[in-house]
Formats: structure tokens, C-alpha cells, sequence
């Protein structure tokens, strides 16, 4: 295996996977599809693994293939990297990006640094806020591209990724078999509260909103620290939280989607740049926990529990 992996093969590879069909991706890559299957099988003989395998109508993976795709991206942007570092006619302005900050914390660190790497001559401005919130000021064109919980229901996004949601609890601090479940969750517009609650509700569980804040670490915090349940996307889980079943007595959740909204015509260059580094981040996102320093938030939560609980109001929450 001397000679070297092609990256328009790799791109071609890529595509298949993100989109999900031979087809879709000979749109992408401005191909045939018959000139598609041929790159398949190029790639395919140059590894000496079978990438896909025929599932119902249509294709999917190999474990050699998810071995791949791994390396595949990888390759592609560190190509991206490499010609961008040299071109003189790169990307500049300005990229107005708005994102919950639950998935500021988990996925725009490595968003931000890799596009920062490949577009150095573009400002980044980032607003965290719920994705209601962003998805109005999407209405008002006082953002380029938002990264949001995708509802249909609610507002237009392009899926980028599913994931379980799931119910979360303190691995620190037993769950009191008490009744009704004390719950820490976002505002009412949350979708991930509504599905919570959703849940609940058809599961004859009493529950009760002790905390409600649009910040993922207040959630967290009082999930952390012993005084309530939450629920959480599976790749937000953090170091000290324990997932929550039906042996748990908890009902089953639906999973979660994450969407892009963007902004009508927004430059093509930038658009596709961007999409192409959320795509490729959120891919390589694993469902591990993140470890966190929350010592503060929970000192935090202990001095002012007493206070919630007796229905005071804190300022700020």
C-alpha cells in the first residue's frame, strides 16, 4: 500500500456517508453516479476492504469503512488546511453564528479552532442563546448560520446530527425515591423540557419543575449536585452524571436532532465553509463525558437551595 490515498476519492467516500445514498452524493460531488460506484470500487481495491455493504435499498458501512471514514476526514481537512495556508485570495469578513450554549460548551471548541485554522481573515462573532431566541433573530437577519435543536414544528433546519436524549441524574448523590421527581430543565420553550415532560405526563409520573434556567450549567449543576434530574443529549453527558432508565423507573425519550439554519443569501464560500467544519466536528463528537469545573456552581447551588425551595426568586435566574 505504497501509493497514496486520493482525495477526490475520500470526498467522494465522504459524501456517501453525510448524505446517505450513491445518488445524493453524485449531486454533491458533481458526478455521474456510475462515475461514483467506480471511485467506490477504486478506493475499495486501493484499502483491500469492503467499504459498504448492500442494507435494504440502500447502503451502509463496514466496520472497515467507519475505520475509514475517520481517516478520511481527517485527510480531507488537513488538505483544506494546507491549501488555505497558502492562498492569497482566502476568505475574509465577518460570520455571525448563533448556538444554545449547551452546544457552545460541547461541540464549538473544535468548530471554532479548525475553521479559525483554514479561514484566519474571518471574524467569528458568536451569540449564545436558546434556539427559539436564535432562530428569531434568523427571522431578522442578525445572524449567518445557527446551530439549533431541530423542531420542525417550530422553525426550518437541516439535520446534522441524531443522538439519544436521555435522562440524567447525579452518580454521587442516590435519587430519593420520592414523588414527584424534582426536575431541572430549560425555559418553556425548551424542547428538550416539553419532551420531558411529554414523557411524564403519559407515563403517569409526577414531577415537579424545581429549576428552571436557559444556561446548561445551572442545569447541570443542580444535576451534579444531587437536587434534581435533568435530561441531556447523550455527547453532553458530563463526569459525574449517571443515565437514567426504565430500570430506573424513568420512560423512554425520543432522540434528538441538531440543525443548521442559514441565513438566504449568505455568501456560498463562507456558507459552505462553515457547514463543511459543523458537519465534520459533530462527526467526530463521541458520547463521552466531558470533564467539567463546576466546584463553584455547586458550592453556589448548596448556599442558595434553601432559598428556591422556599420559592424566593434569585436574581438573574
Amino acid at each position: 500500500m505504497s501509493a497514496p490515498l486520493d482525495i477526490d476519492q475520500l470526498q467522494t467516500f465522504t459524501a456517501i456517508v453525510d448524505t446517505g445514498s450513491f445518488t445524493k452524493a453524485a449531486a454533491r460531488v458533481f458526478k455521474t453516479q456510475s462515475a461514483v460506484s467506480m471511485q467506490m470500487r477504486r478506493l475499495e481495491e486501493r484499502v483491500g476492504k469492503q467499504l459498504f455493504v448492500k442494507d435494504g435499498r440502500g447502503n451502509r458501512l463496514t466496520a472497515e469503512g467507519e475505520k475509514l471514514l475517520n481517516y478520511a476526514r481527517r485527510i480531507i481537512r488537513l488538505n483544506s488546511e494546507a491549501i488555505a495556508a497558502f492562498d492569497d485570495n482566502r476568505l475574509e469578513g465577518t460570520l455571525r453564528i448563533g448556538t444554545p450554549d449547551d452546544y457552545a460548551d460541547r461541540y464549538m471548541p473544535e468548530i471554532i479552532g479548525r475553521f479559525a485554522k483554514t479561514h484566519p481573515n474571518v471574524e467569528l462573532y458568536i451569540v449564545c442563546e436558546p434556539s427559539m431566541s436564535l432562530s428569531e433573530k434568523m427571522a431578522r437577519g442578525e445572524l449567518d448560520i445557527a446551530l439549533v435543536t431541530h423542531n420542525p414544528q417550530a422553525r426550518q433546519s437541516d439535520v446534522v446530527r441524531t443522538e439519544p436524549l436521555c435522562w440524567v441524574g447525579s452518580s454521587n448523590h442516590p435519587l430519593k425515591e420520592e414523588a414527584p421527581i424534582p426536575l431541572a430543565v430549560g425555559r418553556r420553550d425548551c424542547t428538550w423540557r416539553q419532551l420531558a415532560c411529554s414523557a411524564l405526563d403519559a407515563d403517569g409520573r409526577d414531577y415537579q419543575v424545581l429549576f428552571t434556567s436557559w444556561s446548561s450549567t445551572v442545569v447541570a449543576a443542580a444535576v451534579l449536585a444531587g437536587m434534581a434530574v435533568s435530561v441531556l443529549p447523550e455527547s453532553a453527558l458530563r463526569t459525574g452524571m449517571k443515565v437514567l432508565t426504565q430500570n430506573d423507573g424513568f420512560p423512554p425519550l425520543p432522540p434528538v436532532q441538531i440543525g443548521i439554519m442559514k441565513r438566504p443569501g449568505l455568501s456560498p464560500s463562507l456558507l459552505n465553509a462553515i457547514t463543511d467544519h459543523i458537519t465534520a466536528c459533530l462527526d467526530n463528537i463521541n458520547p463521552a463525558a466531558m470533564e467539567d469545573n463546576l466546584d463553584s456552581e455547586l458550592k453556589s447551588f448548596s448556599r442558595l437551595y434553601p432559598r428556591l425551595r422556599a420559592g424566593q426568586t434569585i436574581p438573574g435566574w
